[in-house]
């Protein structure tokens, strides 16, 4: 792989929208292909499962959407799958984070305001996050990144699958596995691909946020001519 090894801004820029339009191709190779085997291989019924809870969202409350789609999803979801990808100190500190932040996202009644919920997360989070810095030494950090570091292909790849399969719960309260359900999530294990390969060669969390959120926003720009009919 090549891996920038200038710390430049700009070059890293640039290696974002590279990964974000070879990202897109992929997409469009994989539906391509997708729609010739539907065709003349395979009569595959995807309208049997339906993104009802999120499209429900979007149709009452298109902010709300916005941030879920934009800002939070990306941070978190990225801060899950691949801040274990090589990591540093400060994204071990923020996977923990993003996993008490998963716990707290249960126990904070449905009820709250989304925005107030929000906050009160994110804030919460950042105190653990500062908290972590002082409770676990730095030689214990060093440990663990290297265990991670030997392991980083196996991390990338399972980050990615893993990623694809959680969003089964998109389209269904528990988990199921079928050939239609696997197609239906694969471009999200295409886009977990390109996610981890920009953090390996940006070498930062923000950057595989960064093309998280521009796949998001595509996806949003997409549906809003739905909501506006």
């Amino acid at each position: 792989m090549n891996v920038l090894k200038e710390n430049n801004f700009n070059l890293k820029l640039k290696n974002l929208f590279r990964n974000f339009m070879l990202m897109i191709l992929s997409y469009f190779i994989f539906f391509f292909l997708l729609g010739i085997i539907n065709l003349f291989v395979l009569e595959l019924d995807f309208d049997q499962y339906q993104q009802i809870e999120i499209l429900e969202i979007f149709n009452e409350s298109p902010w709300k959407f916005a941030f879920l789609a934009i800002i939070a999803a990306p941070i978190i979801e990225e801060s899950i799958f691949r801040s274990l990808l090589k990591p540093s100190k400060s994204s071990l500190r923020i996977f923990i984070c993003s996993i008490l932040y998963m716990l707290g996202i249960v126990i904070i009644p449905e009820e709250a305001h989304w925005s107030l919920r929000y906050l009160l997360l994110f804030g919460t989070i950042s105190f653990i996050y500062y908290a972590l810095g002082n409770l676990i030494s730095d030689g214990l950090y060093r440990k663990i990144c290297f265990y991670f570091y030997r392991y980083y292909i196996a991390i990338w790849i399972g980050g990615a699958i893993l990623f694809g399969f959680v969003h089964i719960f998109n389209y269904l309260d528990s988990f199921e596995l079928n050939l239609v359900l696997f197609l239906m999530i694969f471009p999200r294990i295409i886009a977990g691909f390109f996610f981890g390969k920009v953090k390996l060669e940006n070498k930062n969390l923000i950057w595989p946020i960064l093309l998280h959120s521009m796949n998001n926003s595509m996806v949003l720009i997409l549906l809003l001519p739905f909501n506006l009919s």
